[in-house]
């Protein structure tokens, strides 16, 4: 099984910064893609950020203020928030896709974390 756990959420000003972090784990796992979601209570979860093959996009309400980037060795993909606004509290969210072994077959993934909340006060 494949899990994902996401961290480094917290209680900051306005315009400090957070790093989060979303590590996946599992028997022989690959990741292709992980990405970024926020979701407030109530709202759809929307997209933030992705990276798959070294390669990042991201919404453009987050560029040049959020930075995706993985470490594959670690198997942690990071999400760097700078100038962080009281409208980017959230509850935060990763998304994982790849594929692992089980029962000695390769099987594909898609996890979720369990979230991490940031709140940005003002």
């Amino acid at each position: 099984q494949v899990q994902v756990v996401e961290s480094g959420g917290g209680l900051v000003q306005a315009g400090g910064s957070l790093r989060l972090s979303c590590v996946s784990s599992g028997p022989d796992i690959t990741v292709i893609r992980s990405g970024w979601y926020r979701q407030d209570p109530g709202k759809e979860r929307e997209f933030l950020a992705e990276i798959s093959g070294g390669v990042p996009i991201y919404r453009d309400f987050v560029k040049g203020r959020f930075t995706i980037s993985r470490n594959n060795a670690e198997n942690t993909t990071y999400l760097e928030m700078n100038t962080l606004k009281p409208e980017d509290s959230a509850e935060y969210f990763c998304q994982v896709s790849g594929v692992f072994r089980w029962s000695g077959v390769r099987r594909p993934f898609a996890e979720w974390g369990q979230g991490t909340q940031v709140t940005v006060s003002s």
